[in-house]
């Protein structure tokens, strides 16, 4: 066996953490649900539950992945007790993660769509519904959108064939430093816009009557929710740079700058935004359509338009292939431990392997419209969105948790040794209650609620 590919820095882990935490939904879905629940309140539950919930689970994912030094499908054979199952788990959290891939390299060919759009300005001098045409077509279009696919998943492949610290390691702190750099840029550029003020009191104060509005449980369980599926826990995407690093830093305190690094990015979102969107009295709704169609308008009116739709889309596409990159390096790492095959034999089968999975995603708009998809939202996207985040996410995350907490998995002691080597902050025993026997129920919830939200309530 050869000995094991490392990162070369503590940032390099850091950032590819973050880069894989920090995704499209820390920009479309955080601003939309701080917006609608009550601003600044929504905020404070959200920092309260990603303590609450993201940081033990990552912490566990870290562990699991350090002490075995083996990607997640193989991670858990090396750390269970003989004649256990626990290691079936991951060879689901392999499937959770092609699941992820097949929507998300096609989303984030639509960002990389509009700053190829923005940059050769087609965006100028259309109206409102010129803008939203654009989506339309593209969405009509599988060969535009197969293409993007395409370039993103050849980028992210080469990206990974090039080695874990040539390749991973140096692009994401490249792109990451740029993503920060442009993010502080569009939002300092929003500060001097006429909402401004208007936008920033709307989404950074506390509002418990907008809260009591939407109803508090629906406000606090959305923010719950943000806090848990905004880390990418559950399917092993955390685990596998877990096995990647050394022994000098606790695991918790390497969890906490992650998530603070995440919900910078998910703030500052925000910041970019609500000032744009009350300047020019736009509804701040949810999802594509406040990505694709409200914010192309901002730009066509104002100056330098052109250079800011450019730079955010940039920066989108930055957010999104981030997570691109650190999930492809769990799949081509796996598929090398599983078949004890090169890194660029893994590359090669998943190019294509990733390729034709995506494509239901990029025909599911147009060719394969179906019905029968509805009561997911519509379209293969929306079916293949709701099996990552309703169900390997938090019962993946649940698996990780008892596995790390219960005496017929790995061990609570075995968990709190590995995660708290190294300095930094520990995970004291006073916690262990809550861990153990509060923290499983609350994912239960989440879980639940997910289902519930989806089927019945309409």
């Amino acid at each position: 066996m050869n000995e094991r590919e490392k990162l070369k820095s503590r940032l390099g882990f850091i950032l590819l953490s973050s880069g894989c935490a920090i995704g499209i939904g820390n920009v479309w879905k955080f601003p939309y649900a701080a917006g609608q629940g009550g601003g600044g309140a929504f905020v404070l539950f959200y920092l309260l539950f990603l303590l609450l919930l993201g940081l033990p689970i990552m912490t566990m994912e870290f562990a699991v992945g350090r002490a075995s030094q083996k990607s997640p499908v193989k991670a858990y054979q090396a750390l269970e007790k003989p004649g256990q199952k626990w290691h079936i788990h991951g060879y689901i959290t392999l499937i959770g993660c092609y699941l992820l891939m097949m929507f998300y390299t096609t989303v984030t060919g639509w960002m990389l769509h509009y700053f190829y759009l923005s940059v050769r300005g087609q965006f100028e001098g259309l109206d409102a519904q010129g803008v939203s045409d654009q989506f339309t077509e593209m969405l009509g279009k599988p060969q535009i959108m197969g293409f993007w696919m395409i370039v993103v998943v050849c980028a992210g492949v080469f990206v990974c064939s090039r080695g874990l610290q040539n390749g991973l390691e140096k692009v994401t702190k490249v792109m990451m430093t740029a993503l920060l750099c442009i993010m502080i840029v569009l939002a300092i550029n929003s500060f001097f816009m006429d909402g401004a003020k208007e936008g920033l009191s709307f989404y950074l104060l506390p509002d418990f009557a907008r809260m009591k509005e939407i109803g508090i449980v629906k406000t606090i369980t959305a923010a719950m929710n943000q806090a848990f599926f905004t880390l990418s826990l559950g399917i092993g995407a955390m685990a596998i740079f877990g096995s990647y690093i050394g022994k000098e830093r606790s695991l918790l305190g390497e969890s906490l700058n992650i998530a603070v690094l995440d919900t910078f990015v998910a703030i500052t979102a925000g910041l970019i935004i609500f000032p744009a969107c009350f300047t020019f009295h736009v509804d701040q709704t949810s999802g594509p359509s406040l990505i694709f169609i409200t914010l192309p308008n901002i730009f066509n009116h104002i100056p330098l338009g052109r250079l800011w739709g450019s730079l955010f889309f940039l920066f989108m596409f930055f957010a999104a292939f981030s997570t691109i990159l650190a999930v492809f390096e769990n799949i081509i790492s796996c598929g090398m431990e599983l078949t004890g095959c090169s890194r660029g034999k893994s590359c090669a089968v998943n190019l294509i392997l990733i390729m034709v999975l995506s494509l239901p995603c990029v025909l599911g708009y147009n060719l394969w419209q179906w019905s029968g998809l509805n009561v997911f939202g519509g379209t293969v996207l929306d079916l293949e969105d709701f099996l990552v985040s309703n169900l390997f996410l938090p019962l993946g995350s649940l698996v990780y948790l008892l596995f790390c907490t219960s005496k017929y998995g790995w061990g609570w002691n075995n968990y709190t040794k590995e995660a708290n080597t190294g300095k930094g902050l520990k995970i004291q025993n006073w916690m262990r209650g809550y861990i153990t026997y509060i923290l499983p129920l609350i994912i239960l919830f989440i879980f639940g609620f997910g289902i519930y939200d989806k089927f019945f309530i309409k």
